[in-house]
């Protein structure tokens, strides 16, 4: 797979971040060495591996729900930079 400047700017706008140009060669560095790696696992023989569900045995722990300390609309709103009488305000995060 060849990791072009197109890619990397297709992972950044994914990822809605901004890769400077002399990022590129290393980010692009990164990247083949991460699907070189990938690459590597296919080599493994899993024929006889049952899937892992978790990495470890341990089960769930449940514990009872218990209601804990509650504060006011008002107290939780007071200090929030932007805000009306009901809810907090945030800026749109999603431009397409």
């Amino acid at each position: 797979m060849e990791i072009s400047d197109e890619l990397i700017n297709a992972l950044a706008d994914l990822a809605r971040i901004e890769i400077p140009a002399e990022q590129k060669p290393i980010i692009r560095e990164d990247l083949r060495k991460m699907i070189s790696f990938i690459n590597k696992l296919k080599e493994l023989d899993t024929e006889n591996v049952s899937p892992a569900l978790q990495i470890s045995d341990s089960v769930n722990n449940f514990r009872e729900d218990v209601k804990g300390g509650e504060i006011s609309r008002n107290e939780a709103l007071k200090n929030a930079p932007v805000a009306n009488s009901e809810f907090f305000l945030v800026p749109k995060v999603i431009q397409k």
